[in-house]
């Protein structure tokens, strides 16, 4: 089964561009309304061709399963400023009708071997194309300012060791995600001030604009 690598992206294209912008304006509500937001910033991404064969290869996944059997095709990151701002971002999606969670994974406070930390959910989204209604799944990372620092030095180590890290750097990667963790617990205790001090400034420049 050959695969029209255009033709088969582009619905996951659209799906990421329409989160990134539903997920990006709940964030603007928020400040709208000059409430702490949840939300510090969302990003995402559709899966390169390349990486969706190695992991095809890898997984031993055919084509005729792919849209079933590979979660992260489209995938979208919030990144919080709080431990706590992940748990609520996780209950507002689940409180939305316009998706639909099918998995989920807590890497927060169950941490990977590796050390890695963040939490995961897989959702069923629905996009309208010309020939109608198409259900794609979509993988969403919610995590911290610290974890996701961690996480994308992580990520790029992985390019070079491929996942076989010499012991040393396994062991300060770990290390390190441990640090990142006891900041945000650090962070954590002094949320109150550093949102308190953040309404003062959203109203001081309010008064500037």
């Amino acid at each position: 089964m050959n695969i029209d690598w255009e033709n088969f992206l582009w619905p996951y294209d659209e799906a990421v561009r329409e989160l990134k912008i539903k997920f990006r304006s709940l964030r603007q509500s928020f400040l709208t309304e000059r409430e702490h937001s949840p939300i510090e910033f969302v990003v995402g991404r559709v899966k390169s061709v390349d990486s969706i064969k190695e992991k095809m290869q890898r997984r031993v996944i055919s084509p005729e399963v792919i849209e079933t059997d590979m979660q992260d095709i489209a995938g979208i990151r919030i990144v919080c400023q709080f431990v706590d701002d992940i748990y609520k971002v996780v209950d507002l999606i689940h409180a939305r009708d316009d998706m639909e969670v099918v998995e989920e994974r807590d890497y927060v406070k169950n941490a990977k071997s590796s050390g890695y930390r963040s939490y995961h959910m897989v959702i069923s989204y629905t996009i309208y194309l010309p020939e109608g209604s198409k259900k794609l799944l979509a993988e969403i990372q919610i995590r911290t300012l610290a974890m996701n620092f961690w996480a994308t030095v992580e990520h790029t180590l992985n390019y070079k060791y491929q996942g076989s890290y010499p012991k040393d750097i396994s062991k300060r990667l770990k290390s390190t995600a441990e640090t990142a963790y006891k900041l945000d617990e650090e962070m954590s205790l002094i949320k109150d001030e550093v949102q308190e001090a953040q309404k003062v400034f959203t109203k001081n420049k309010g008064k500037e604009n």
